[in-house]
């Protein structure tokens, strides 16, 4: 999630409970996951894993191993215009925006000069959520496939267009039909071929997988709101056009990715008072970001490209306007890397919002497969959505990917989370007989499933699920099946506090976990670490900091975090499959960003028992579990990870830095007084002696 694009308006005007008052009755028992002196362990979530360090049945049901230890040395922070790893690794760029795929693109200029063709047919800006498709297993071959969040202007432009526009604010003027699908086309996802030749990966340009979806590529809506984005352009409503802000990302058992559209509302507008109500709810506005409704109607404008941003009505019907077109937006998108042929599906059924990352749940044969997302923005909900379909082991081989997929993503229950007092919590069904707070039905409310689905968050209202601090990453641990989901901050609470966030202006976050029961509609929760900074920040008579003073309060820094392993913002979150947890940082908090860059820490959850056999959460006693592993260059998010099946590769996006890269050592500082147009990339991290990465 980008601070530079996130709009912090507050859109849930329901008044529904909220996490941090809930918290603060529950966190008297937040030391270890216990429900009646049992633990998680009681809940038969163990399954065929066994215990930590033995070997067991991952999620394709294949047999691993699992990590014992973590086998490097933890870094300090860092503020330089490098990246920093821990000792004994190498870190490359690959891939960085506007790096050519095929010959339809020329060569990236450091002059913003490359035309939006040229965009069309080159990696896009602002990496994000990333995962790595081996081909035939390979870890030195595979397909790399990336999302891009959104945009810099200042970079992505010429100075020449950047001065005809007049403004170098975030909100933009389009000057030309060129200028702003350039910007369309710097969106979306990028398929990459990449392989390992001798020590370096390199980009395989103009290889049959290849491929870019941007702000303007057709794609298919299945599901409860395939028909309802009726257009102009889509007469049936089954098609849409382009996906936007894709920010975090899952991946399918059966091989394929999942792409999620973030605060894609702010791409629209809408004039004042025409918002219908779903469009209110999600956060449509006459505040568009890029504002490329303004070239409607220019010569060149092709099946009303620029014309659909404005979804205000103005005609007889839904077929003379697109007051439809934001219909099409807010999905889990389910795109086929290995089939270059085919076309990505929106999968409407597992809700429409601000999805902020997916991840499935541990796959027992015969019995539906969950899948978790997150609302990201400051009091908005978790969901889940369970298929209809029971899971078989051979999908996992399916050759019709995309048909898989519509088996266990297009029929199923969304389900929304209201977290209860003792650790205890409700999945709350979003179907037409779901009871509501006001003793009424939701069918009551919403003429259809569709119209549910339609303003989900809406119907989240009614039935009461818990408003929390920014749901942003899930992840799940292979070797326990817990679910774990990073809240990311919400500098806007001010109007309480509690004893689980007893900050107003809370800018450093936190990382929930739970675990269903057998049945799946109720679970049990905890928070597994609490960010925070180590030690207050020293400021001078102007407001700048100088330095550090005393200790953070321990009721802030309720995790007992150092300057070794403080951190903020929690955003991205990967398990990789030996059951090491990543979390990526989008720093919000002064006290840590004084400290450090946007960083990567590592953490194996599993290993973090009790006498018991319970599962501990971070604390003062045992934060040193945590090991800050790489640490991005200055102004960057840290985003994004994958890996190669043998962990010797991992990919790691650096998003939004400000003076970097200077060369394809990721690892070298950008010289004083040097400037270089800002580059988003992949960072390969490598181990010297060629070893698996971690543990």
């Amino acid at each position: 999630m980008s601070k530079a694009t996130f709009n912090p308006t507050k859109f849930n005007q329901s008044g529904n409970t909220p996490f941090a008052s809930i918290l603060e009755k529950r966190i008297s028992r937040r030391d270890v996951m216990v429900r009646g002196g049992s633990g998680m362990a009681a809940l038969g979530l163990m399954g065929s894993f066994g215990l930590t360090g033995c070997s067991g049945d991952n999620n394709n049901g294949e047999t691993q191993s699992f990590a014992e230890a973590l086998n490097f040395s933890p870094i300090p922070g860092s503020k330089t215009d490098a990246v920093a790893v821990a000792d004994g690794y190498t870190a490359q760029v690959l891939a960085p925006w506007g790096t050519p795929l095929n010959r339809m693109a020329n060569e990236w200029q450091d002059d913003g000069s490359n035309t939006s063709i040229d965009q069309e047919n080159a990696v896009g800006m602002h990496h994000d959520g990333m995962h790595f498709f081996p081909i035939e297993g390979s870890s030195t071959d595979g397909l790399l496939v990336m999302n891009h969040e959104y945009i810099d202007r200042l970079a992505l432009h010429s100075d020449a267009e950047i001065s005809a526009n007049g403004t170098t604010s975030r909100t933009d003027t389009p000057i030309s039909a060129e200028y702003v699908r350039k910007q369309i086309n710097a969106h979306g996802v990028s398929v990459v071929r990449v392989k390992l030749e001798g020590d370096q990966w390199v980009v395989v340009e103009g290889d049959e997988h290849n491929r870019r979806f941007t702000g303007a590529s057709e794609m298919d809506l299945s599901g409860p709101l395939s028909g309802s984005a009726v257009t102009p352009y889509s007469l049936d409503g089954t098609k849409a056009r382009g996906t936007l802000n894709n920010c975090g990302n899952g991946y399918t058992p059966w091989g394929t990715y999942l792409t999620c559209e973030e605060n894609w509302p702010g791409y629209f507008y809408v004039e004042d008072g025409k918002a219908s109500d779903d469009q209110a709810r999600i956060g449509l506005s006459s505040g568009a970001w890029y504002n490329w409704y303004v070239m409607a109607g220019d010569a060149t404008e092709v099946n009303g490209e620029f014309t659909r941003f404005n979804v205000t009505p103005t005609g007889a019907s839904e077929t003379e306007d697109y007051r439809n077109e934001a219909n099409g937006h807010g999905y889990i998108v389910e795109i086929d890397p290995y089939n270059p042929n085919s076309t990505p599906v929106k999968r409407t059924a597992m809700g429409r919002f601000r999805h902020e990352g997916v991840a499935f749940g541990k796959l027992v044969e015969g019995q539906p497969i969950s899948f978790y997302s997150g609302h990201d923005a400051r009091f908005e909900y978790i969901y889940k959505f369970v298929s209809d379909a029971l899971w078989d082991p051979a999908d996992a081989n399916s050759s019709d990917r995309l048909a898989t997929g519509a088996k266990y993503m297009d029929e199923g229950t969304l389900y929304v989370a209201r977290f209860d007092v003792e650790g205890n919590g409700a999945w709350l069904p979003l179907t037409m007989d779901s009871p509501t707070l006001d003793g009424q039905t939701l069918g009551d409310h919403f003429d259809s499933l569709a119209a549910i689905i339609l303003n989900t968050a809406g119907a989240a209202d009614f039935v009461g699920a818990t408003p929390m601090d920014r749901p942003e990453w899930t992840a799940v641990d292979p070797v326990t099946g817990t679910v774990y989901l990073t809240l990311t901050n919400n500098t806007r609470r001010t109007e309480e506090t509690n004893a689980a966030n007893p900050r107003l202006d809370n800018a450093f976050g936190h990382i929930v976990r739970w675990d269903d029961d057998e049945e799946g509609d109720t679970f049990v929760w905890d928070i597994f670490v609490f960010g925070s900074a180590e030690k207050e920040v020293v400021k001078d008579e102007e407001g700048n900091i100088t330095g550090f003073g005393a200790a953070i309060d321990a009721d802030v820094n309720r995790s007992g975090l150092t300057d070794m392993t403080q951190f903020a913002s929690p955003d991205g979150l990967v398990f990789d499959p030996r059951g090491i947890m990543w979390i990526q940082t989008d720093n919000g908090a002064e006290e840590v960003a004084a400290y450090t860059n946007d960083q990567m820490i590592a953490v194996i959850p599993s290993q973090l028992k009790t006498e018991g056999d319970d599962y501990e959460t971070i604390t003062a006693e045992n934060q040193a579990e945590l090991k800050r592993f790489f640490v991005g260059p200055n102004g960057c998010e840290v985003t994004g990870l994958a890996y190669t099946p043998d962990y010797t590769s991992f990919f790691v996006n650096i998003q939004h830095p400000g003076n970097w890269p200077y060369s394809s050592d990721a690892a070298q500082e950008t010289p004083d007084g040097v400037s270089v147009r800002p580059r988003s990339t992949t960072v390969v991290i490598r181990k010297v002696d060629g070893g698996t990465i971690g543990a």
